[in-house]
């Protein structure tokens, strides 16, 4: 292995692409001397898959990484193990470091005696790209013995890196494109934006909804840009106290940065953005598509909406899914793809009919069964426990559709009972130990309802409660007419109407 940190291994990346536009500003050549965050081979070439370089130092991590999206998790998830992790610092590297709203890569480094090293996170600390690097077996002295500053490495993105620098990259650049038409075509802002996890779409925050025709006319616009082939380049400058802060909506650089750098990002002709993310040399190819629906968003003070988009690899793998979809459907519809959305609204109509049709004969059957329970009164009092076999999705509404009907049947009634008190049960054809059985109590004594609610729910195991002429529980586990069934008919013979 031999180290460069002046030339990099070519690339279709045009030479033009970085420029280092201050005189004093040069890159460092002692490689015991880290380069900064800013002018890191990942940022001078985004394309560079791999280099070697030399270690400048190495010590073991005391925490684990944590990136944006784990610092969101809530306090009460569990901890997993962590690995054995080493923190190392090399000359220069083509892992790019999280930051500018782009995650971090992850890769490889090979050492001097052929052994691969799992790069599992990349961090800037002050103005340094940490390394965290997997220890393998947990052996801490054989992985500092071999990662000793001044020793030779191979750092890589390997293959997986490479797929995730490139959606990255693509999702950046492009959002830096879109913010830039936004601002010019609308006069909108990007007040902020997130690089979601892959495949999801990504989006920017505007200070407001974009019309259906607003949303055409930003895509058109992009893709026009695209397709003129406008070029990406950085400029370079060294950092000083008169130049740290920016007039563009950037959130400017870290308080915490120690890099002296300060870097833009150029789209020619389009927009001029500070950034530490890494940029494909081109917006050509680079396809905009936005999504058409907005999401709003109300602040205590402020309101504002997302505008979600898709680039690169992700809106390929958004398109396939579609499409899959799509043809999924169109199969189990047995119609074509264009046909689709047409069959859907048959079947959904033929649903509501048959929906509506289900709910005409639950009502006429609750109305019979509510007759036949009239019908059993005795000395002009109803008293009694009926048990139900069924696997409606909803039995409470059909328990409760009876003692409506019921209610009704004895208010039309020339000679209706003077007092009653049911209780109807209802459980699943095939019962198990996590069965749920809906108990519903019901009569015309408020004070009695609630005594049988209470006895059933101490006796029967019902877990319920209820107000004024109602009571409604759930009995969870097998249902027995000779148990269960027969403890409501006792505490039921025991209530004196």
């Amino acid at each position: 292995m031999s180290a460069s940190a002046l030339v990099l291994p070519s690339t279709s990346t045009p030479p033009s692409y970085h420029r280092i536009v201050s005189p004093t500003l040069h890159l460092p050549t002692d490689p015991q001397r880290p380069i900064p965050v800013g002018l890191l081979a990942c940022q001078r070439d985004p394309l560079l898959r791999d280099l070697v370089s030399t270690v400048v130092s190495s010590t073991v991590a005391q925490t684990a990484p944590t990136s944006n999206a784990s610092k969101r998790i809530k306090k009460n998830t569990p901890s997993i193990a962590q690995d054995t992790l080493l923190e190392v610092i090399l000359h220069d590297t083509v892992l790019f470091p999280e930051g500018g709203g782009q995650p971090n890569d992850i890769g490889i480094l090979t050492s001097a005696d052929g052994n691969i090293w799992d790069v599992i996170d990349v961090k800037r600390r002050g103005g340094h790209a940490v390394h965290f690097v997997k220890v393998k077996d947990g052996n801490v002295a054989a992985a500092l013995k071999i990662f000793t500053p001044g020793s030779l490495v191979r750092a890589a993105l390997g293959e997986q890196g490479f797929q995730r620098r490139l959606d990255h990259m693509s999702m950046h650049t492009c959002q830096h494109l879109l913010s830039a038409v936004l601002e010019t075509k609308l006069n909108l802002p990007t007040l902020a934006w997130s690089m979601t996890t892959y495949p999801t779409p990504s989006y920017v925050e505007v200070p407001r909804a974009l019309t259906p025709e607003e949303i055409s006319i930003i895509q058109a616009e992009a893709n026009r840009l695209v397709f003129e082939g406008r070029q990406v380049h950085i400029e370079v400058e060294e950092l000083d106290h008169s130049n740290r802060a920016y007039d563009t909506p950037s959130v400017g650089i870290p308080s915490d940065y120690t890099g002296g750098v300060k870097r833009t990002v150029i789209i020619d002709g389009v927009d001029r953005n500070p950034c530490c993310g890494t940029h494909l040399p081109s917006i050509s190819n680079l396809q905009l598509f936005l999504i058409p629906q907005m999401e709003g968003l109300s602040r205590s003070s402020t309101s504002s909406a997302r505008l979600y988009f898709l680039s690169g690899p992700r809106l390929i793998t958004y398109f396939s899914s579609i499409h899959t979809l799509l043809t999924t459907t169109s199969n189990v519809l047995s119609c074509g793809a264009p046909l689709v959305p047409e069959r859907v609204e048959q079947v959904i109509d033929e649903r509501k009919k048959v929906s509506k049709r289900v709910e005409d004969l639950e009502a006429e059957l609750a109305s019979s069964i509510a007759r036949d329970i009239l019908k059993q009164a005795e000395d002009d009092t109803v008293v009694l426990h009926q048990h139900r076999t069924d696997d409606a999705s909803n039995p409470l509404g059909f328990l409760s559709a009876i003692s409506t009907a019921f209610v009704n049947e004895v208010s039309s009634a020339e000679t209706g009972p003077s007092s009653y008190l049911i209780v109807l049960t209802s459980s699943p054809s095939m019962q198990t130990a996590t069965s749920t059985t809906i108990v519903m109590t019901f009569g015309n004594d408020e004070k009695k309802v609630k005594e049988a609610g209470d006895t059933i729910r101490a006796n029967v195991g019902v877990k319920g409660g209820g107000k004024g002429t109602k009571w409604s529980g759930k009995f969870t586990g097998v249902w027995k007419d000779t148990k269960e069934g027969k403890a409501v008919a006792g505490i039921l013979k025991d209530i004196s109407l």
